[in-house]
């Protein structure tokens, strides 16, 4: 091989980034960069089994896939080595000079507050971040102050070495190494002597490495000493589960999903039958930065007869699931699927379905069972639970069951079926109101009327509600709603204690309702014209004089608005205004209009004002200000003469 001369590249400046932080004052518990290392090894000897399958030249000899540790006291390093896959010039420049993954800023902004902030945190909640992103590597510069990374890609006579510091460059050249694979070694800082000791390094790979399905062995720290396999080497899946303890599936989620959090939920089963697989399924706790990214994929990794063939399919579980972790292992699969053939194969359709089913089953066993803890799941993921209520239609109805809302009848979360235990006599359909949030839904005048007779309103805040509640259309036979729409009829529904019968809230609407009020009715549509749809009298309104609403067939206030921010939408339905008649403001406008015959300025400018009015409550902007200011100052110019 020709020698080449040595190249210096600078980070990304996101990993110079990463790497001050890191060393310097991310983690509590230095320990786990051998982990992250181990872990590497392991996918990469993962993924030359799986290449090997179609070029089997690539094993050379056949050679038992494995990971090696070794310690050299004299020279204060920690080698990392594997017989995997490997990697070529580019790989290293790609893998381990950039951060390659969207919203790395993000990330990068949430991680910086953490490390400043990790006095009030308690051990290990500062490790909740990095993994994420598949940046472990990067974790190996907590206890070095260099780290060498020499690799020969699997099919290649060239080996390369990448050497780095951490202070902003990594330089890369030439090298030598036997065969395919990977050593990374760490030479540690004057501080970090302790992983010089075998005896150290044996508890963390026992600790945190030992569900490895290859072997991870220590090589002889002493001459004549022998190797010692220091894990299981079985997969943990295809375990007994009475077999694996807690700290072993929690350890095993770390390395699967690459993450730093604890599992929220383990889920671990074989079905056995027509179709047979396992699956060792993680909910994390901690929600991934990307999780709404249009880019990302799942993360189950497939393996067959124990053989690993994808970790980035999508077609094992819907995409709303896509922040489930874990792996699935089929004996009823060919071995020899190529990924692009994976979403044609009927076994991998009837899996997604089935582990579909196991996923939304056990989240509904935690939604009856623990309430309070299922809360904290469904604040973190619930809206994209909610996006398969119109993807899934096979699902639709297990979904709404173990979905949540915030409502006006509680601080707490509610369920569908205690909403509809708690509905009115009278009352024939699910209410709601979509907003930006739950508080400024509350706000809304279009609540008045159902707060006065106790009608509960659930709060739709995520943008997905907009999508899925059209689709979906009932639960329980009871139609959704919404409560900013012309159809939301509340005359049928009794108020608590009220009369056997409608006649008393008849009585009082013709008592509130003011002389003149069909003439200010009148005027208003005249001056206002088709900017508006309808003027009419209000039976939502109990405090506000006017508010807006969609007409029953129109589309909902809240989505047409969203749809013009994001230039989805040209051109706003116009609304039907609503007038208070008990509100004092429309009674003295009513009588204006009586006394006037309907033919005065001031009810053209009162017209658009209250318009404005509405408009403004809504969150929206005043169509034109300088008209709306000279009105104001108008009314306010007769109200002082």
């Amino acid at each position: 091989m020709t020698a080449q001369s040595q190249e210096t590249f600078g980070f990304q400046a996101e990993v110079g980034k990463l790497l001050d932080i890191v060393a310097h004052s991310l983690y509590s518990q230095k320990e786990i960069f051998l982990r992250e290392l181990i872990s590497n090894a392991s996918d990469a000897c993962d993924k030359l089994r799986y290449a090997a399958l179609t070029e089997p030249n690539l094993i050379e000899g056949g050679s038992e896939l494995r990971v090696s540790l070794s310690v050299d006291a004299k020279a204060k390093t920690v080698t990392v080595a594997d017989n995997g896959i490997g990697m070529s010039r580019d790989d290293l420049i790609d893998a381990l000079g950039t951060i390659a993954r969207s919203g790395t800023q993000a990330f990068m902004d949430t991680l910086k507050s953490a490390a400043e902030a990790k006095d009030k945190k308690k051990n290990g909640e500062d490790m909740a971040l990095i993994g994420q992103f598949g940046v472990g590597f990067y974790s190996a510069f907590m206890v070095a102050d260099k780290v060498e990374v020499v690799s020969r890609r699997a099919g290649s006579d060239a080996a390369w070495r990448w050497s780095s510091d951490g202070q902003g460059e990594f330089t890369i050249e030439a090298a030598e190494r036997a065969n395919h694979g990977t050593d990374v070694i760490v030479h540690l800082k004057k501080t970090e002597k302790e992983y010089l000791e075998t005896a150290r390094i044996e508890t963390i790979v026992r600790t945190y490495s030992d569900h490895i399905g290859i072997p991870v062995v220590l090589t002889g720290a002493k001459d004549g000493e022998e190797d010692r396999t220091l894990n299981a080497a079985s997969a943990l899946w295809t375990r007994d589960k009475k077999d694996i303890t807690a700290d072993q599936y929690k350890e095993f989620y770390h390395h699967v999903a690459h993450a730093f959090d604890d599992p929220w939920l383990t889920i671990h089963n074989r079905v056995e039958g027509v179709l047979s697989y396992t699956n060792l399924l993680y909910i994390p706790s901690t929600r991934p930065f990307d999780l709404f990214h249009p880019e990302r994929k799942g993360q189950i990794k497939l393996y067959v007869k124990r053989v690993f063939i994808t970790g980035d399919t999508e077609t094992l579980l819907p995409s709303y699931l896509r922040f489930v972790r874990g792996v699935v292992d089929s004996e009823d699969i060919d071995l020899n699927v190529s990924r692009e053939m994976l979403q044609l194969n009927p076994a991998i359709t009837k899996i997604r379905k089935g582990l579909a089913k196991r996923v939304i089953g056990e989240l509904k066993k935690k939604a009856d069972k623990t309430p309070d803890d299922y809360a904290v799941f469904w604040e973190a993921f619930g809206a994209v639970i909610k996006e398969g209520l119109y993807e899934d239609q096979d699902n639709a109805e297990r979904l709404l069951e173990i979905s949540r809302f915030k409502s006006t009848h509680a601080d707490t979360l509610t369920s569908l079926s205690d909403y509809v235990e708690r509905m009115k006599e009278g009352q024939e359909a699910i209410y709601y109101i979509t907003g930006e949030d739950a508080e400024h839904a509350a706000q809304s005048p279009q609540l008045e009327g159902f707060r006065a007779k106790g009608i509960e309103v659930l709060y739709m805040t995520d943008p997905v509600d907009e999508f899925w509640m059209p689709s979906v259309g009932s639960f329980a036979d009871k139609p959704f709603k919404s409560a900013t729409r012309g159809g939301a009829d509340l005359s049928k529904v009794k108020k608590d204690g009220a009369a056997d019968d409608a006649k008393a809230d008849d009585d009082t609407k013709n008592a509130e309702t003011p002389k003149g009020f069909d003439v200010l009715v009148g005027a208003f549509k005249t001056a206002l014209g088709d900017v508006v749809k309808d003027v009419r009298a209000s039976d939502r309104l109990t405090d506000s004089a006017v508010c807006l609403v969609a007409d029953e067939g129109d589309m909902d206030i809240h989505l047409e608005r969203l749809l013009k921010q994001h230039k989805q939408l040209a051109d706003t339905t116009p609304r039907i205004l609503e007038l208070n008649p008990a509100h004092d403001l429309v009674k003295k406008l009513a009588k204006l209009a009586e006394d006037k015959a309907g033919k005065d300025p001031v009810l053209d400018d009162a017209a658009y004002l209250l318009l404005d009015q509405a408009r403004i409550v809504e969150g929206e902007s005043v169509p034109d200000a300088p008209a709306f200011a000279r009105r104001m100052a108008s009314v306010m110019a007769r109200g002082l003469a």
